[in-house]
């Protein structure tokens, strides 16, 4: 039996096991489930050496294959990363279990009571690359709303998303879920991708996280609906009437803080007549903090830096890199961000109400933003608890996707012997 045949059996195994526990998964109450995300969190705590060794393989693989320091720190699992994987399962055990809300509910003329209510998607596959948090944020939010879930991380972090997935597995097992509720795919072969998408008889939608080109094989392959959560080109946009220091600090912040992640600032933008001013001090903080400046040809008469090319406007860095475009006008800076920019998030930073308002209703992204950091944009930030991932979708769900996106609706009609005439 070829290797192709073996990986093709097995995902049809994983996709119909799948499946089976998705049909037990729909009608579970929530305090069997709440239970599970807190053993699960418990557990995540009590392993945090097993995590933390599975862990420093991928990291020793990943600095052998030159990764970035900004991939390698979306890799690596500290021990507040661990706290906060566990803090994030039981801040989903808290929310309220969106299956069986009504929606909306009507009575028809002939007295029929037709109501619509959430219900689980079903089977969610999730393709994902780097970060290992992705792997218990993702199984909590799929276990919470019914769904079962079949995972396929990226092989930079393989040992850690085996091991979060075993004590998940262990821990959702042990509250009473089906054993098959939550299921990885361990393997490192690309091919069980392409495997995975054909899957369509057991899956029902795949969500993807990670650059342009596992999007575009998705895309390409899938047979299977897909949500995609494209990368984050994010934009800072700074008006001619903004605060001089709180244009500093949310620029610095949103490229900064953390600048490996799909919500870190790529691109900003500075209005010309606030440029002499404000250019300088920003470029300054972020040059001392090791970012490379790459600015257009009037952003380089103010700053030290290297020549932006037009590539750079559609490049997510996830590094120490900044592209810097001085605009004439705030329709310019709209423009430029809805053409190269990926719909993620994007900031302006203004005293005016006017501009404000314009850019919010210009800008088309999933999240927009007046005054604040781009870093904002996700699910435990907004209240959902964890995420999925960040849909830059416009069907289904668009910007932090959780418990709510992970369903669909179900009209459930009563009567009382109605037929029609």
């Amino acid at each position: 039996m070829s290797d192709a045949t073996d990986l093709q059996k097995e995902l049809e195994t994983i996709g119909r096991q799948a499946r089976a526990a998705s049909d037990q998964l729909r009608g579970m109450s929530r305090s069997i489930k709440d239970a599970a995300l807190r053993s699960i969190a418990t557990r995540l705590r009590d392993e945090r050496d097993r995590l933390k060794t599975e862990n420093a393989k991928d990291l020793a693989a990943g600095r052998e294959k030159g990764l970035s320091e900004a991939m390698l720190d979306r890799l690596e699992l500290t021990d507040a990363r661990i706290d906060g994987m566990a803090e994030g399962l039981e801040t989903v055990a808290a929310l309220p279990d969106p299956v069986g809300d009504i929606v909306e509910q009507q009575i028809h003329p002939n007295g029929m009571r037709i109501a619509r209510i959430r219900q689980p998607i079903g089977v969610v596959g999730i393709i994902y690359e780097s970060r290992p948090n992705v792997t218990a944020d993702a199984a909590a939010l799929c276990l919470k709303s019914g769904n079962a879930t079949v995972l396929r991380g990226g092989s930079e972090a393989f040992h850690s998303n085996c091991a979060i997935a075993d004590i998940f597995i262990e821990g959702a097992v042990a509250a009473g879920a089906p054993r098959h509720a939550v299921q990885i795919i361990a393997t490192t072969d690309r091919a069980a991708v392409g495997e995975m998408l054909k899957q369509d008889r057991y899956i029902d939608v795949i969500i993807p996280r990670g650059g342009k080109g596992l999007i575009a094989r998705i895309y390409d392959e899938s047979r299977i609906p897909v949500i995609a959560h494209l990368d984050g080109i994010c934009h800072t946009y700074i008006h001619e009437d903004a605060d001089p220091e709180m244009a500093k600090s949310i620029a610095v912040n949103a490229k900064m803080q953390r600048p490996g992640v799909c919500n870190a600032m790529e691109t900003l933008l500075v209005h010309s007549g606030a440029a002499p001013m404000l250019l300088p001090p920003i470029a300054e903080a972020l040059a001392a903090d090791g970012c490379e400046l790459r600015g257009c040809e009037r952003t380089l008469q103010l700053i030290d830096g290297i020549a932006a090319t037009e590539d750079d406007w559609v490049t997510e860095y996830l590094d120490k890199i900044l592209s810097i475009r001085i605009v004439d006008t705030l329709e310019e800076a709209i423009n430029h961000i809805n053409e190269f920019g990926s719909h993620h998030s994007d900031c302006i930073v203004t005293e005016g109400y006017a501009p404000a308002e314009q850019f919010l209703d210009g800008v088309d992204s999933a999240t927009v933003y007046v005054n604040a950091s781009t870093r904002f944009t996700d699910g435990f930030e907004f209240g959902l608890g964890a995420e999925i991932g960040i849909s830059t979708n416009k069907l289904h769900c668009r910007g932090p996707m959780a418990l709510e996106g992970l369903t669909t609706m179900k009209y459930v009609v009563r009567g009382a012997g109605q037929i029609r005439g």
